[in-house]
């Protein structure tokens, strides 16, 4: 059985987007499931559009991805003698033809078919040419067959055909040597060993044109996968309007690689009724039997949902790294701040069932690490008063003079009060909590001055004293 070979050949005409990014996803994952070869090839033949910072910007999102790959990444601008050696070898062997028909020509014709209902394809004038139009730049076209059918055996949506009649002799060199994006990628597709093409199916009425090409160079055609489209809320076609579609967005936004791969394999693909996968996991059980053929809705809850559920599940080491760079755009930390990362994964600990993405964590630290805290005024008017003065007072009178500072004493301690003052826990928690944190939401009271510590604890407890007493 020959070695599976697929490719990812993204444009840089703009950043790794969703639908990009699902494509590399599942051919990432059919290669390495059948521990076959992953390529990145660049097609950047588009040379008004493409850019070196779009493919920087690619390169960036498949790494923060996860999606390495075996080779490449290829840039289709280094390879032009391959594709022109391709050309000439068609019209050596009368399977291409100079066309020498310009612009206007062609549109004229073209309103001429539009008016008598006739197909909107080139009308083959040039293919039986002897002699060369003096003064005029040809294209070169493929001659496409005339009669018959061509047959597309889908993975997934089964078989496709589409009437020769109706496929157009394209344009395989342009007038000034480039050439286009049909032979560029079956070119390279041959040169490279590519067994199975998956992309969206965006590019299925491409596939004709480029079998009758793989038929014309004599070389096995690839089995072909066409995704389905993923669509917005409103099922209208996933674009900008409907939030970030660029992959590093997400980054920026504070979601996980993995929720974002697990989320988009799950935009088409499923296993029985399970939501969550590792990546060993996607792996194993990734194949093309359970890809649906209907678009796929982007559903940004759900991925919010999921994001939630990879922060709760990973390590809290992990996430004290990870927030770090959050931290610092978020103003709570300096650049190059270097913190104990065993006290950093205790704070972020108390948080992060709390969080749903990485910017809420870093955000829900600030109290853990700021000098000093702000309060909310209307927490500040209801907890920090005349009321609370004489319990703030016995809390940290009964924290300072604490043999052993541990949750668990804190606990003590604090039980001791309310039994004392016959109060429930959170008459003397809520106003701890305002003085601690500056709100009335946070992790359970012990947990936060165990993370805060004696010193700090004791410091903000003086304040919020003073500030419950009128003082300033």
């Amino acid at each position: 059985m020959e070695k599976v070979r697929v490719r990812f050949a993204p444009s840089p005409t703009g950043f790794l987007h969703i639908g990009g990014a699902r494509t590399a996803l599942f051919n990432w994952l059919y290669a390495r499931h059948n521990n076959g070869v992953f390529i990145l090839r660049i097609e950047d033949t588009d040379r008004s559009r493409s850019t070196d910072e779009y493919i920087d910007a690619i390169i960036q999102g498949m790494k923060w991805l996860g999606l390495d790959w075996d080779e490449g990444p290829f840039r289709q601008t280094a390879r032009f003698d391959l594709y022109r050696s391709y050309a000439d070898r068609l019209l050596k062997e009368g399977r291409a033809y100079y066309c020498y028909c310009s612009p206007a020509e062609l549109e004229a014709r073209r309103k001429e078919a539009m008016a008598a209902g006739r197909a909107l394809k080139y009308d083959g004038r040039c293919r039986d040419l002897k002699e060369p139009v003096p003064g005029v730049s040809p294209v070169v076209r493929f001659r496409m067959p005339q009669e018959g059918q061509t047959v597309v055996d889908d993975l997934i949506r089964g078989r496709v055909t589409f009437a020769n009649d109706q496929l157009d002799d394209l344009i395989i060199l342009r007038s000034d040597g480039t050439p286009t994006y049909n032979l560029t990628v079956v070119a390279d597709d041959i040169d490279m060993g590519i067994t199975h093409v998956i992309r969206g199916d965006d590019h299925l009425n491409n596939t004709p044109k480029q079998i009758q090409l793989y038929n014309a160079f004599g070389y096995p055609v690839p089995k072909f996968a066409h995704l389905p489209m993923i669509l917005g809320p409103d099922r209208a076609r996933l674009s900008k309007r409907h939030g970030a579609t660029s992959v590093m967005a997400y980054y920026e936004m504070g979601y996980l690689p993995d929720a974002l791969v697990n989320y988009l394999v799950r935009l088409g693909w499923s296993y029985g009724d399970q939501e969550i996968f590792t990546r060993e996991e996607l792996i194993r059980y990734f194949s093309f039997e359970n890809v649906g053929r209907a678009a796929a809705v982007f559903n940004p809850e759900k991925l919010l949902w999921l994001n939630s559920q990879y922060i709760i599940n990973s390590s809290s080491e992990r996430l004290a790294e990870l927030v770090i760079p959050f931290l610092v755009k978020e103003n709570i930390v300096p650049e190059g701040w270097n913190p104990d990362k065993q006290w950093l994964a205790r704070a972020v600990d108390t948080l992060k069932e709390r969080s749903k993405t990485l910017v809420e964590l870093a955000r829900s630290l600030r109290y853990y690490i700021a000098a000093e805290v702000e309060y909310d005024e209307k927490a500040r008017a209801k907890f920090l008063n005349k009321e609370s003065l004489g319990l703030l007072t016995e809390v940290r009178d009964g924290l300072a003079s604490l043999a052993v500072f541990s949750e668990a004493e804190i606990e003590k301690l604090f039980r001791s009060i309310i039994e004392k003052h016959g109060i429930k826990l959170g008459r003397l928690a809520q106003p701890v909590r305002v003085a601690l944190t500056g709100g009335t939401q946070s992790p359970g009271i012990f947990e936060v001055i165990g993370v805060l510590g004696r010193e700090k604890t004791l410091q903000r407890l003086q304040k919020a004293i003073k500030t419950a007493g009128g003082q300033s």
